[in-house]
């Protein structure tokens, strides 16, 4: 979870050298060489039925191909800091498309996480968006947008955290037919495709020559991170640890983030991004806290693919 934080704030000093489509084409056909492997099904894995593809378009369309395109946009137009305290909101989304969707019920502790996210994110649209340095740089139409810039970002990181959560929803339909390594390798392709006639066109107008050697080596671990790393290290956690009490580590994700933004790209932080990220280490915690005995736990995400 600390890597998908990093990974998030890093994010911002590659929007400011790729344009968005472009940088999620070559982010989708990187991983799709990396895990080329992980396509083929296995012996003991049944054939995909017509409903699982169905199922995972869907994952790759909301969870990949919007998530990455909103994230992205919304780091542009925001800030690292932003960003991590925005996707602390995880949790809650799935709790609250799980209630939609899957008619899960909603208990307290859970309605008082996403007040808490609610809070924070609202405090995030008063603060002003910290600058970092490197954001001169960046091609992002927020001088274009002028003040609408920061509450179009932040509409932009919510909305990649509801693609995360339809993510979440869908893959409960679909872990316990299809590997999850299976499931990731088959939805970043859905991804590359998706995304490929928007990155071509970018290409076409991109000075690759122009980009320095140390951003191709981030955006390589961008990719890699992104859609294979994190996946294994969960995935094998999750052998050893419980998942309602590996929810808890999603507290990772906004401090490395945060960590990112302030220490790396020189973000400042207002005392409104304080509370507001303390409220969602608040929310985050509470929904992902483990149960007493006999309770339901709450739904996990997991990292994967973005």
């Amino acid at each position: 979870m600390a890597l998908v934080g990093s990974y998030v704030g890093l994010s911002r000093l590659l929007v400011a050298v790729f344009p968005v489509f472009l940088l999620a084409w070559l982010r989708f056909g990187i991983a799709a060489v990396a895990m080329a492997h992980w396509v083929r099904r296995a012996d003991d894995e049944p054939p995909l039925s017509a409903h699982d593809r169905k199922l995972l378009f869907w994952e790759s369309f909301l969870g990949n191909f919007l998530f990455s395109i909103c994230m992205l946009f919304g780091v542009q137009l925001t800030s690292a800091l932003s960003a991590g305290v925005v996707m602390a909101a995880i949790p809650a989304a799935v709790a609250i498309l799980s209630r939609v969707f899957l008619a899960e019920r909603i208990g307290r502790r859970t309605a008082a996480a996403i007040a808490c996210a609610a809070t924070g994110i609202a405090l995030l649209a008063l603060a002003r968006s910290p600058a970092a340095p490197t954001a001169a740089a960046s091609p992002a139409p927020a001088t274009t947008l002028g003040g609408w810039a920061p509450l179009l970002g932040h509409a932009l990181l919510l909305g990649a955290v509801f693609c995360e959560a339809a993510y979440v929803v869908i893959g409960k339909q679909l872990t316990g037919r299809v590997s999850p390594r299976r499931i990731s390798a088959l939805i970043n392709l859905w991804g590359l495709a998706l995304v490929t006639p928007l990155g071509l066109w970018q290409a076409l107008r991109f000075d690759f020559a122009a980009v320095p050697g140390a951003t191709w080596a981030l955006l390589l671990f961008y990719a890699l991170a992104a859609s294979m790393v994190t996946v294994w290290l969960w995935m094998k956690g999750l052998v050893h640890v419980p998942a309602p009490q590996a929810g808890v580590f999603t507290v990772c994700l906004p401090i490395a983030a945060a960590a990112v933004g302030v220490g790396l790209l020189g973000e400042a932080v207002t005392p409104l991004h304080g509370v507001a990220l303390a409220l969602a280490l608040t929310g985050l915690v509470m929904a992902t806290w483990p149960g007493r005995r006999g309770s339901p736990p709450p739904a996990q995400p997991a990292p994967r693919a973005r």
